[in-house]
Order: structure tokens, then C-alpha cells, then sequence
């Protein structure tokens, strides 16, 4: 269940900061509440994963997962354009988390 979890704060998280540049500096009602719902959900969850997955573990895999599904929406929505080191860096990172989950006796499984 504790990974459940972990992916709600992740999903959660990417779409409060997706929605984030839409609320024009929270000017906007609606991606407003969008973007704090969605970060009051991210967080909660993450507490709830903490309870079982070490906090260093779980912000890794968040911030691993999270900084590559941000980097895609803006790709995708935004036209964002994501260079070759851009490439080469989320690949690293998800590399990363991948070689933390599958090694590291660190992680709960």
C-alpha cells in the first residue's frame, strides 16, 4: 500500500505543478485551487508513505519520478523543447531511481 501511496503523491504533485503556471501567479481561481489541492494531496500521501518507506528513499523516487513527468507535460503541453543534455539528465535520474529500487537494502519492499 505504501507504494500506492508514494504514486498519488507523485501523481498528485505533477499535476499541481503542471497546473501551477496556469494560475498566473494564483490570479486565476480555479488553477488556484488546482494547484493547492493538489499539493495539500501530495503531501498528505507522502506522510502516509513515510510511515514504511525512508524518507530519503521516497523523496528520491519522488523527485526522480517527478522531475521526468513534469519535463513531459511541458514537452508535451507548454511545446517546451528538451535538448540532448536535457535527454541524457532525466535519463540519468531515472536510471537512478530504477538502480535504488532494484539495489538498495535501503528500500522497503
Amino acid at each position: 500500500m505504501h507504494w500506492l501511496f508514494l504514486g498519488v503523491a507523485i501523481v498528485s504533485e505533477v499535476i499541481a505543478t503542471s497546473v501551477l503556471k496556469a494560475s498566473a501567479g494564483f490570479s486565476r481561481p480555479w488553477p488556484t485551487v488546482i494547484v493547492i489541492a493538489g499539493y495539500v494531496s501530495a503531501f498528505y500521501f507522502l506522510s502516509l508513505t513515510l510511515a514504511t518507506i525512508p524518507v530519503g528513499v521516497a523523496y528520491a523516487i519522488w523527485s526522480g519520478v517527478g522531475i521526468v513527468l513534469i519535463a513531459l507535460i511541458a514537452w508535451l503541453v507548454y511545446g517546451q523543447v528538451l535538448d540532448l543534455p536535457a535527454i541524457v539528465g532525466m535519463a540519468l535520474i531515472a536510471s537512478g531511481v530504477v538502480v535504488l529500487n532494484l539495489f538498495s537494502k535501503t528500500v522497503a519492499h
